[in-house]
């Protein structure tokens, strides 16, 4: 029987395994592929407070070596449910295996959507990127596009146009979805140039490298050149195994604010699978200690 048992090991559920390990408690963390989470994609990270820079790939590395040396356990299978018996939880593995716990923490993040074209996953975070904030100040003075038209996708290319010579935005609608706000603020960049009822058939690479975009526009095959492609075309969550215990919101994420809490008693959630506005891997580390410092002391008896 382990105090906390964490499903997902990214930066939010192995913060969770951390804060409990380091309060004493026995955690296991279930992760599905490989720890990190949607960071590792990221070459290099340069907003994370008291580190100049890393990839994400040295940050899931040393934060897993970090939970190991407090003695938290890991095991590398995929979550289906969890049963609720009152007084602990079974997590309930498509291996087959059952874990028994006090309380358990979901952390299962998101999965960006992809468009589906053939190379893209072999270049994310070597030219094909899903944040401006992360990635942003690496293409500087260069072009860049965004994929979408909602209004992730236009505060993206909001930001991009701060730092970029060029922002194409693709828009596969016949307008763009976002607010009319943002919409008023893209018009008015000089360097913001908007493409519509477009879609986007394949990459343009050079030794690996991304170099542009093939579209098909008003029944035209043209190219667009740019040196990376941002593609904000929504997020998808990983939480309705879980609808019965943790309520969620319309848009498939669970529904619950700072406090990481459940309808369930003894359930938790962290980071990018909650409701917020902000995703980041600071919010995301956040909400992993608040949710196993609430999990320690269920697991203590106290409210």
């Amino acid at each position: 029987m382990f105090d906390v048992i964490v499903v997902g090991g990214g930066p939010a559920g192995m913060t969770a395994a951390l804060y409990a390990a380091r309060n004493g408690k026995s955690a296991l963390v279930i992760e599905k592929t490989g720890f990190g989470g949607q960071i590792t994609h990221s070459p290099k990270v340069e907003n994370f407070p008291g580190t100049l820079s890393m990839s994400g790939n040295e940050f899931a590395d040393k934060t897993l070596d970090q939970i190991l040396a407090q003695g938290a356990q890991i095991e590398i299978e995929t979550v289906t449910g969890i049963e609720d018996n009152g007084d602990h939880k079974t997590v309930v593995t498509e291996e087959g295996s059952r874990f028994e716990g006090k309380t358990v923490v979901i952390a299962t993040g998101v999965k960006h959507r992809l468009l589906g074209l053939e190379g893209e996953t072999e270049l994310i975070g070597e030219g094909i990127s899903f944040c401006a904030v992360c990635d942003g100040d690496f293409y500087s003075g260069k072009t860049v596009c965004v994929a979408g038209g909602g209004n992730s996708a236009l505060q993206e290319a909001i930001l991009l146009s701060d730092k970029c010579a060029k922002v194409v935005i693709l828009q596969d609608l016949p307008q763009l979805t976002g607010e009319a706000k943002l919409r008023e603020i893209l018009r008015k960049r000089a360097n913001v140039e908007i493409l519509t009822q477009v879609k986007i058939t394949s990459l343009i690479t050079d030794n690996g490298e991304l170099k542009g975009v093939e579209i098909i526009r008003e029944g035209k095959e043209e190219k667009v050149l740019c040196d990376g492609l941002f593609v904000a075309i929504g997020l998808i969550p990983e939480n309705e195994p879980f609808k019965d215990l943790a309520d969620l919101n319309k848009y498939g994420y669970f529904d619950s604010d700072e406090q990481c809490l459940t309808k369930t008693p003894g359930i938790f959630v962290a980071g990018d699978c909650r409701s917020k506005r902000i995703r980041q891997m600071t919010t995301a580390v956040a909400d992993g200690a608040v949710a196993a410092l609430a999990a320690c002391r269920y697991a203590d008896g106290l409210s």
